[in-house]
């Protein structure tokens, strides 16, 4: 995202300049979208847990400072990880609060905020457009706007559809109250959508592992949201077209089609992974039949996208395939989703690289594109950046924890880091330091990407000289 130049000062008749109009300055504005986004969250953050932190909010006892903490930041963070059961612990309040700090955690706490500047006042500053434009990734700030509401109606659309099919199968087939019904529709479509993976069940989506009229409109929940908003609105601007671009992927924008064509290829090698490692696994896919295990396989290559449900025990897989998982949470979902991650963009971006490395290109294309040095750069920093930020925490957590594995500590930070939520069931038997650990994970895993991603294409500097070129011995 660039920002316009500053015009220079106007020369009067006098040959004295005039002062340009009092603000804030090309610098602050530069700085300010990230400042204000991460205020937000934090915010969010803090209003969440003095609210989960009441007394109402919990069954039984009262929620200590942890178990709030934990939880909101989850919430906001769209994480899904939990160290108390969101059937039985919190209260109907309490659920109400975590599915709202879900709906404003995934949209954005800023596009939240420049939403209802639209709607009152039909009308943005500048300084909203910046922070507006830094939550959804829009290239133009005259986009804004447009992108927002559109943003909005998608957002209300796909949850509405979602929680109508899913409340309907619960009443049908699982003889659920028409209100528990709609609660429990409307609560996990919200969830989905906004990649959290919460769900008001103790085993999450494990009693509907064969159930294709719960799973799949969850699962398409969770695809939808984890692309982003700039792809969405793309397509639906091309569907409207008429013209028949939709269904021709080279009008498409490069960052649409590698977003689409990267999910999709992770989705099907994801699903066959998934497929072959747990076949016969007695505790996972074993007991059903072959459509079941189609569909089980299906979901749980869907979920590392990055939601936290499970139709399957995540404890029961083999360790292969926990670490398969790991690799699917750490990519994460598409630029600008609901999803976290390194992003698919990111992984595609570095592929491309080493194929033109390995090519012997001077140039890294990207179908009929030569890929920009800087977006190389930004992708290695990203991905390098984020395995600093795996392997630093799973270090400290192995040395001050030793009751678990390493496979098991990894998979915990790596799911909180992506904000996927998935879990192998030891969150809520950390001590509380480590907790606060994913607490800081979640967090830096929602915020990561957007602040470094701004830092990263705001920092360009123009430099009057080149050094002299060397080169070192690489492998």
């Amino acid at each position: 995202m660039r920002f316009p130049r500053p015009q220079p000062d106007v020369v009067r008749h006098d040959g004295r300049p005039t002062p340009r109009a009092s603000g804030p300055s090309p610098a602050s504005l530069r700085r300010r979208p990230a400042q204000l986004v991460t205020l937000g969250f934090v915010g969010a953050i803090a209003v969440g847990t003095l609210l989960l932190s009441l007394p109402v909010a919990s069954t039984g006892r009262r929620a200590t400072f942890v178990e709030a903490l934990f939880t909101t930041t989850s919430a906001v963070c769209v994480t899904g990880l939990v160290v108390v059961d969101t059937e039985t612990f919190w209260t109907p309040f309490g659920q109400v609060v975590i599915l709202a700090l879900i709906q404003v955690g995934g949209f954005g706490v800023m596009t939240v905020a420049s939403l209802l500047g639209v709607l009152l006042t039909r009308r943005l500053g500048l300084s909203t457009r910046l922070v507006a434009a830094e939550s959804t990734h829009t290239v133009g700030l005259g986009d804004v706007r447009r992108v927002l509401l559109g943003a909005l109606r998608l957002t209300v659309v796909a949850e509405a559809l979602v929680a109508s099919v899913v409340a309907a199968r619960l009443m049908v087939s699982y003889d659920e109250s028409p209100a528990h019904a709609a609660w429990s529709g409307a609560f996990h479509a919200v969830s989905a959508f906004n990649n959290a993976g919460f769900s008001l069940y103790s085993d999450s989506l494990v009693r509907f592992v064969a159930d294709p009229w719960v799973c799949l409109p969850i699962c398409a929940a969770v695809i939808v949201g984890g692309l982003g908003f700039p792809v969405l609105l793309e397509l639906w601007r091309l569907h409207r077209s008429g013209d028949g671009h939709l269904l021709r992927p080279r009008w498409w924008s490069i960052h649409s089609r590698i977003t689409v064509g990267t999910t999709a290829v992770l989705l099907t090698v994801g699903t066959l992974v998934f497929l072959l490692a747990e076949w016969g696994n007695p505790r996972t896919f074993g007991p059903l039949d072959v459509p079941g295990k189609l569909l089980a396989a299906f979901t749980q290559a869907v979920m590392p996208r990055t939601a936290g449900f499970n139709s399957v025990p995540t404890s029961e897989l083999n360790n292969g395939t926990w670490f398969f998982t790991d690799i699917l949470m750490f990519i994460g979902a598409g630029s600008a989703g609901t999803g976290g991650g390194i992003k698919v963009g990111t992984f595609a971006a570095l592929a491309f690289v080493i194929w033109s490395e390995l090519r012997g290109d001077p140039d890294v294309e990207v179908f009929d594109r030569r890929l920009a040095v800087t977006t190389q750069r930004q992708a290695l920093t990203v991905a390098l950046l984020g395995v600093a930020a795996v392997v630093v925490p799973t270090f400290v957590m192995t040395v001050t924890t030793t009751t678990f594995a390493l496979d098991a500590i990894l998979f915990e930070v790596v799911s909180a880091f992506s904000t996927t939520g998935l879990s192998t069931g030891i969150t809520a038997s950390l001590p509380a330091w480590d907790q606060l650990i994913l607490v800081v994970l979640m967090f830096v895993g929602r915020l990561g990407p957007i602040t470094l991603g701004t830092s990263l294409a705001l920092r360009e500097r123009r430099r009057l000289y080149r050094r002299p070129e060397s080169a070192m011995i690489i492998g």
